[in-house]
């Protein structure tokens, strides 16, 4: 298992920078964002540490050679919008850069994207799923005629008012990923697995590894805590921010020894990365830092 981070933490870096720095910290690998050159939608999202749109053989060469001089691996691409967007001039752009993302994601060698499913908020499951089988099956065609995987992270997007009633990726649960995988019978479609989701959601994070064993590409290490006054006061129905807060990995709920424990039985030994979406390290860009070296204090009893 290789241990890495995450680079949309580390906006305010260029690619050289971020490459450094996990090389500074000890890192083995990056999932490196690569968001088109535009604003941010949302928070975390806009970062681009790699302009996909504008990857020449120079550009190729220099990512390359500038990891490998520094031992760091590129563990993915990573770009996550609602790839089942209801606003089909929204869904047509995000499918256009998600096609170059996957192109320079084969150019480079890594092979590997992470994303979201995507979900259309105001529809049932059952009609998101009717649109699934016609819209993803020609995303994993087009990836695996490149010898690229795709890994679909399990976050729900479900969050606050502008994500609710029904979400941005239908793809949070064992149940509608035995439905993905029905339709999508594929080796290059699988799963991004970040446990802390399943906290807020009363799920089992151990469990699905054993059944998915061979679906899991890629892992986020991300932690969650639950605020049980405030849940007790809202409810389950009440927007999650309400009640749970993102944490790096030992500041929350996530029993790692666990987690970590049930992916070497599976025989898991691609790359698990850290996501930082931690409120109490973002005051400054020592604090950023900060999260990074101590999320790998932390995992570095679990990952070696």
């Amino acid at each position: 298992m290789k241990l890495g981070f995450m680079s949309a933490i580390l906006g305010f870096m260029n690619f050289e920078q971020v490459i450094d720095t996990a090389s500074a910290l000890g890192y083995s690998c990056v999932e490196l964002a690569c968001w088109p050159q535009e604003q941010a939608s949302r928070r975390y999202a806009g970062v681009s540490h790699l302009n996909v749109a504008e990857l020449d053989d120079a550009l190729v060469a220099h990512v390359k050679e500038y990891c490998a001089a520094k031992g760091v691996e590129i563990s993915s691409l990573a770009y996550y919008p609602n790839n089942l967007d209801e606003d089909l001039e929204h869904r047509s752009y995000f499918h256009d850069h998600l096609r170059k993302v996957i192109d320079a994601s084969a150019k480079l060698g890594i092979n590997m994207v992470t994303t979201f499913v995507g979900r259309m908020q105001t529809k049932t499951i059952e009609e998101n799923f009717a649109e699934f089988a016609k819209v993803w099956p020609p995303i994993i065609k087009f990836a695996e005629e490149r010898g690229v995987k795709i890994a679909i992270e399990n976050c729900p997007m479900l969050f606050s008012r502008d994500q609710w009633p029904g979400g941005l990726n239908i793809a949070s649960s064992p149940d509608n990923w035995r439905r993905m995988f029905e339709i999508i019978d594929s080796a290059s479609f699988g799963l991004n697995f970040d446990p802390s989701h399943f906290v807020w959601l009363q799920m089992d994070y151990v469990k699905p590894i054993y059944e998915f064993k061979d679906k899991i590409f890629h892992i986020h290490f991300k932690d969650t805590k639950i605020d049980y006054d405030r849940l007790n006061d809202v409810g389950i129905m009440g927007y999650p921010m309400h009640y749970m807060i993102a944490k790096i990995p030992g500041h929350g709920q996530v029993d790692w020894g666990k987690f970590v424990s049930a992916l070497s039985e599976v025989g898991f030994a691609g790359c698990a990365c850290v996501e930082v979406e931690d409120r109490a390290f973002e005051g400054s860009h020592e604090r950023i830092l900060q999260s990074l070296q101590l999320s790998k204090r932390y995992l570095e009893q679990f990952v070696i």
